[in-house]
Formats: C-alpha cells, structure tokens, sequence
C-alpha cells in the first residue's frame, strides 16, 4: 500500500511510496484511510527540525490529524464497518508516571509518550491502518470529511477547560475571549467562544481572504491591528500563535482576574527588552494567570467530537482550503498565508 513516509532530520527526504500493510500487533481495528490533516507540526518534520522514526526503523510515516472508514471492526471494539474514526495521537509512557498511568497522557511528567506521526509510532498518512480499540474515537457520519477536524478540536477543548478550571479559584464570570491567530486551532477556539456565549474577538495580519469572515459568520469581531491596539481588556486570551511579541502583549492587556492561555508553539524569535517585571507586577495586581496547554486526552477527544457534531456544517467546511491527492504531497506541504486546514485526500467519505 502507499504511504507518505519521512526520515526524521533529513530535509527533503519526504516521499510516497510503498511500505507493508498494517500489522495486526498495532491494534486489532483495521481502517481505511479518508483524509488527513496536514498542520505546522507535518511541515516541520518534513523539514528536518524533529521527529523519530519507530524503534528499529529509518523512516516515519508522518500525518496525526486523521480520518478512516472502519474496514474490520476486530472482535472487541464495538465498532462497525463503515463507521467513521479518528485515531488518538498520543499513547502513554511506558513506566508510567502518574499522569499517563490514569488516563492523561496529555500532562505527562516524564516526556516518554510516543505519538503516532511524530514520534516512534507510525501515523496515519497510508492507505490503511491499525488502531487499538480504545484509541479510536468514532466521528458523527453526519461530519463526513469534516471529521478530519476532530484532532484540531481536540487541543482547543482540552485549552477550555483549564482555563475554565484556572476560573475557577474565585468568582469570575467571563464575558470577552480574545483569540490571537486565525489559523485551524484559533477559528475552532472562537468557535468554541461562540458556543460558549461569549463575546469573541480574532485578531490576525490577514485583512483579505476567507479568515476575516469566517470569524463574522461566528458573530465575531475581527481585528488586523497589534494586541495592544485591541483597545478593551479580555476576561479570556487565547493565544494561538506563539510569536512573541504577541505573546507579551496578550500578556499587558489582559483584564484583572484573567486567563491568557498559550496554545501556540513558536520557536526561537527572541524578542529583547520585553520589561519581563513589570509584566509579572502586573500579573500579580491583576491576579492574572497564564497557562500553557497542549495535546489532548480521550475525555477531550470526546467532548470535542460533540461540539464539532454542534457546528454549522457550511462553516466547517470552509475551513478546509485545499485538498489534495496523496501523490501531490509536496503541495498539501507548502504554506500559504491564505490555506487554513489543508488535507491528503485519499478516498472519498
């Protein structure tokens, strides 16, 4: 079968090609693959920055953001063919620490969880794979392709509820969310702003293309300028693109009691004479918080398939900006400042 495999660390060396079908011994559910999503994370070890191949093996086949029909449901899943799945990314540290030995592999304590696509397990850009039962998560058959969403959705329903768990240590009833970034995770948190009831609020560089008013169609507000020229005070940030200087900002303007939640994975971008102390003064007056939050486990799998399953399908498939065909993998990994979520194609729903 064809897959689209890498050698982590080795620019250029992503291809198409073929490898064994699924072994039986990565789960007893065998799935045929739809689509996958491509995200910054697939881009990055394409380009060489990270990424582990398997134990024993050179090459990784690379896609974490899934899609399949089930094929062979195996004899316990509780699934049935033709069912609609997403397969979860992340496994537990063998050891375990205490966090992956109950269930949140998403809070690991000693950085050994493996994640299928990224590190020492295969993902799921081929045209058939294997999950274990308890790691698929089956996806409402009205979504259809746009289940394929489900993965994005997972990371902003897990940043949800910390920051409503942060809320939490007094009285606090938010009112205004501040999403920084319009990108597949900053969209999906304003989508989660907005059926939250929220008064929401995007703020990215793009004035032109389908981003500004995906975020009206939400009933949103769209904003092209600096954080610090947002001009009110948020209860809630969620800060979607790990750059710096916005980052320090969302930091500044954020209203007393709030919660900045950083989503965003940047890398390097130091920016100098950021006044680190007046910020921290700042968040101590303020009784300001600011939690980091990444990766999600099954409970947010779940709760995010239902709020996908609550959305306007049209909106949701306006996220998705361009499909491609496995064989054009080269283009699903080129970055375009208008793409928001781009998939590999591989069969149809």
């Amino acid at each position: 079968m064809k897959a689209v495999t890498v050698e982590p660390l080795k620019p250029g060396s992503v291809c198409l090609e073929d490898i064994p079908e699924p072994d039986i011994r990565n789960g007893s559910v065998l799935v045929e693959a739809i689509a996958v999503g491509i995200c910054g994370t697939d881009v990055e070890i394409a380009e060489g920055k990270y990424g582990w191949a398997p134990p024993g093996k050179t090459r990784l086949v690379l896609g974490h953001e899934s899609l399949g029909r089930v094929i062979d449901p195996g004899p316990t899943s509780g699934l049935k063919k033709g069912d609609l799945v997403v397969g979860i990314v992340r496994r537990p540290d063998p050891v375990p620490c205490p966090n992956c030995a109950v269930g949140e592999w998403d809070m690991c304590r000693n950085g050994q969880y493996t994640e299928r696509g990224i590190k020492q397990i295969d993902g799921y850009m081929s045209e058939r794979w294997r999950i274990e039962p308890e790691y698929a998560i089956k996806v409402d058959p009205s979504l259809g392709i746009l289940g394929v969403l489900l993965e994005p959705a997972t990371v902003v329903t897990k940043a949800w509820e910390h920051i409503l768990a942060v809320g939490q240590r007094a009285f606090w009833e938010p009112k205004t969310v501040l999403v920084t970034g319009a990108g597949p995770i900053g969209l999906l948190a304003a989508l989660g702003a907005a059926q939250r009831g929220a008064e929401v609020h995007v703020l990215a560089r793009t004035t032109s293309g389908p981003k500004p008013e995906l975020v009206r169609a939400l009933g949103a507000t769209y904003h092209s300028c600096s954080v610090s020229e947002i001009g009110f005070e948020p209860d809630i940030i969620m800060e979607c693109t790990g750059v710096g200087q916005v980052i320090s900002e969302s930091m500044a303007v954020i209203g007393a009691s709030g919660v900045v939640c950083l989503t965003g994975v940047g890398h390097g971008g130091a920016i100098p004479k950021i006044p680190t102390a007046n910020l921290a003064s700042s968040a101590v007056l303020k009784n300001n918080v600011v939690v980091g939050s990444v990766n999600a486990n099954k409970r947010h799998w779940y709760k995010a398939a239902q709020a996908l399953a609550r959305a306007d399908r049209s909106w949701l498939a306006r996220l998705i900006t361009k499909r491609e065909r496995p064989e054009n993998f080269a283009r699903a990994l080129a970055r375009n400042s208008e793409d928001i979520k781009v998939i590999l194609q591989f069969a149809e729903v």
